[in-house]
Formats: structure tokens, C-alpha cells, sequence
């Protein structure tokens, strides 16, 4: 279809905007991807999409067009991560700690990387994993490798400098086939969308209000695990399991988040194992956080 009826559709205003049908969002990603038309009418459109806003139908037509693209990697026993890609600003990533207190736990973690996008202009997980020793049982993946389609529209959507639909469905790509998954959200409305977009492609998945929109629990949250047709809630404090760690509130450089990972405080190798409970739980490796954070302990 010509680009511009869907340019159109986004862009004429709240009486005359529609939404896209699930064929029309594939259809339009996949120009998009391609990169077949101007620049301009992407940008355009990514910001009269942001605006309408957004569905469900709509992101789920994306994510199928997105899958045409990725070249994935099968990874066993794997748990699949889901980081945003504008970074973090305050606090240390802590995916290299918590794959470490899992070294015995047959159980692979599986990140994925790219240059920074909008609109935080945080340390991103790429700076990170290609600048510290990973454990065997990370698996990183770079997007410029298996998904370069995306990768090359960074420069376009720093440009533009804002958060796009392409924030909301990037995290989760699924390129090593996990069973299993993790994300961050933000808000509890949130967790309705991701469910409806990607529960269906893994065999287990999870939300949780992590640190920084990622799927990292820095102090008390909430988690949600997709159960079939059911979501069940739960509530992760740290200070339960004892654990009194303070997270920043104050910007810090790419290099003293390396500190912090290669030299962690005792109260953050703490909360890695906790981290690494939540995994296992979702992993489906342990009937209960407790029962995981209990044997990681030892």
C-alpha cells in the first residue's frame, strides 16, 4: 500500500485519524524496515503514530513484521531479557552479577544491544557488554548483527529525539527462542499490552517494575507472570530477604557503572541474587522466589 494513506491515518487529527488493521501495521513496518520510503515519511509517521495513539492490533502487526527481519540463534535453557535501548542513568546494569550467582543453575540469559536510542541518553546495555568479561552464560547478541533493519534507523529516530511505538515493542525480540521472558514496565497498563502483544511467543512470560524500565528490581516492585489466560501478581521487597540497598537517584558515567559491576558492594551482590531468585521463578526452575533466593544462598 502507499505509505502515505498510513501517514494519513496517523496524521490528520483526532476526528479523522484511524487505526490500522494487522495487515496494514505489517505491511507498514515492513516499508518502514526496508526503508523504502523517505526518511521524512517515517518520522512523520512514527511521530503521528506516538500520538493517536498506538494499538495492540497495531503493535502485534509490527512485531510479525519485525520477525521477518530477525535472524535468531537458538539458546537453550535460556531466559530472554528485555532491556529498552536508550540506557541507564543512575544506576550500574546488573545482568553480569546475576548471571554469575546463576553459573550453577543451568539456566542462560540471553541480552541484546545496540547503539543509544531515545529519549533517555543513559549508559546503554551495549557499552556494557563490550566492555566487561561476560560469563559463558550470557548470551549477547548485537541488533546490528540479527536485526540490522532496525539498527539502521538509530541515526533516524535520534534525529527525531523522541520515544516512538518502536520503544514499546523493541525490548522483547525473541532471537534466541526462549521459552521464557522478562521485561520492564513502567505502569500496571503496561502489563495488559506487553500480555496481549507477546505472550504467545514464549512459553512463560513475565513483567516487572524494574529499575529504569528494565527487568532489574532495584527495590520493591511488582511482578507479573502470564499464566495461559491469567496474569498472577506479585510483590518483590528486598527488605524482606534482608536486603537494604539504596539505589541512586544521581547520573553516573559508563565508567562508574563498570565499577560498581566489576567491584560490587556486598548489598548489590545481594540484590543480584534476588534478581537471579526472580529469574529462576519465571524460569520455572523453582515453585516460588523464596524457594529459588533459599538455594542460591546455599
Amino acid at each position: 500500500m502507499d505509505f502515505f494513506k498510513y501517514i494519513h491515518a496517523v496524521g490528520t487529527g483526532a476526528k479523522a485519524n484511524r487505526d490500522l488493521t494487522f495487515e496494514e501495521s505489517k505491511d507498514m513496518m515492513s516499508q518502514i524496515l526496508n526503508q523504502s520510503v523517505y526518511s521524512e515519511q517515517i518520522a512523520a509517521f512514527l511521530l503521528g503514530w506516538r500520538l493517536k495513539p498506538e494499538t495492540t492490533q497495531e503493535f502485534r502487526g509490527v512485531v510479525e513484521a519485525c520477525d521477518m527481519f530477525i535472524e535468531k540463534t537458538p539458546v537453550a535453557n535460556s531466559i530472554e531479557l528485555g532491556y529498552p535501548f536508550d540506557g541507564k542513568v543512575n544506576n550500574p546494569f546488573m545482568f553480569p552479577l546475576i548471571a554469575k550467582v546463576l553459573e550453577n543453575s543451568a539456566l542462560n540469559l540471553v541480552v541484546v544491544g545496540d547503539d543509544l536510542a531515545p529519549a533517555k541518553k543513559g549508559i546503554t546495555l551495549k557499552e556494557v557488554a563490550t566492555n566487561i568479561k561476560l560469563n559463558k552464560n550470557i548470551y549477547y547478541f548485537d541488533r546490528a548483527d540479527f536485526f540490522k533493519e532496525m539498527h539502521n534507523l538509530t541515526d533516524l529516530r535520534m534525529r527525531l529525539g523522541l520515544r516512538t511505538g518502536l520503544n514499546t515493542i523493541e525490548k522483547l525480540t525473541h532471537v534466541g527462542e526462549s521459552e521464557y521472558a522478562i521485561t520492564g514496565v513502567f505502569h500496571k497498563p503496561f502489563v495488559k499490552k506487553y500480555v496481549e502483544i507477546f505472550a504467545h511467543k514464549y512459553k512463560r512470560l513475565a513483567l516487572i517494575q524494574g529499575n529504569e524500565g528494565t527487568p532489574e528490581l532495584f527495590s520493591k516492585g511488582r511482578l507479573w507472570i502470564v499464566n495461559g489466560s491469567d496474569v498472577e501478581e506479585f510483590i518483590v521487597d528486598p527488605q524482606y530477604y534482608g536486603i537494604n540497598y539504596s539505589k541512586s537517584w544521581e547520573k553516573i558515567t559508563l565508567q562508574e557503572s563498570l565499577e560498581q559491576t566489576n567491584n560490587p558492594s556486598d548489598g548489590l551482590l545481594k540484590l543480584a541474587r534476588l534478581n537471579a531468585a526472580v529469574f529462576l521463578f519465571v524460569a520455572q526452575k523453582a515453585s516460588s522466589i523464596d524457594e529459588a533466593y533459599e538455594k542460591l544462598n546455599g
